[in-house]
């Protein structure tokens, strides 16, 4: 219905809703063992009923203003997607996160996308402070991170076990008056 378009390689951020669910199965099995490397993300998601039943429990959280799920399209097919979760605007907080198929990494995809989220989270939501948290081990992860202009907080260690493994996890964040900075500079030097 709606989608906003990431630049000019036919990427589109979309939301992610229940009828979507073949293509998010699909998706997700493309990408499984890639995708839970270091997150459960999607792991629960083995046939229809559980991916439907997965993406109205992302509706409902978007319904109760908790957290935000949104899938990046390239070429019309579902690669991967953006969130906000742990989202609490009275308080001005929450954390984002993301997940990607190997094919549509590489391209900067997520980092475009989380541009958007975190604009949407700051601008129109009035969010303080975003976080990000990734497994130390999460390179690609933590580059986003990164290149979002966020500052490391601390580590968290063996804070997360996951797949038999005991990760330290990261914690990332930006604020809100530094992004309206970086993006002053951006628009600046565009100019």
């Amino acid at each position: 219905m709606y989608a906003i378009s990431l630049g000019d390689d036919g990427a589109e951020l979309r939301p992610l809703e229940p009828w979507q669910a073949e293509e998010f199965l699909a998706h997700l099995d493309r990408g499984r063992a890639f995708i839970t490397r270091y997150i459960p993300f999607g792991s629960q998601v083995t046939d229809l009923d559980t991916a439907r039943e997965t993406l109205r429990r992302y509706a409902g959280m978007r319904a109760a203003d908790t957290s935000h799920h949104h899938g990046i399209w390239q070429d019309g097919k579902l690669v991967g997607g953006v969130l906000a979760l742990e989202f609490d605007a009275a308080a001005g907080t929450c954390e984002v996160g993301c997940w990607l198929e190997p094919a549509a990494t590489g391209r900067g995809l997520v980092t475009r996308a989380m541009r958007h989220l975190v604009d949407w989270a700051v601008d129109e939501r009035g969010i303080h402070r975003v976080e990000w948290v990734a497994a130390s081990g999460n390179e690609a992860s933590i580059a986003v991170a990164r290149r979002l202009g966020m500052h490391r907080d601390g580590v968290r260690r063996e804070a997360h076990l996951h797949q038999g493994v005991r990760h330290d996890l990261e914690v990332w964040s930006l604020l809100a008056p530094e992004w309206r900075a970086a993006r002053a500079r951006t628009a600046h030097h565009d100019h």
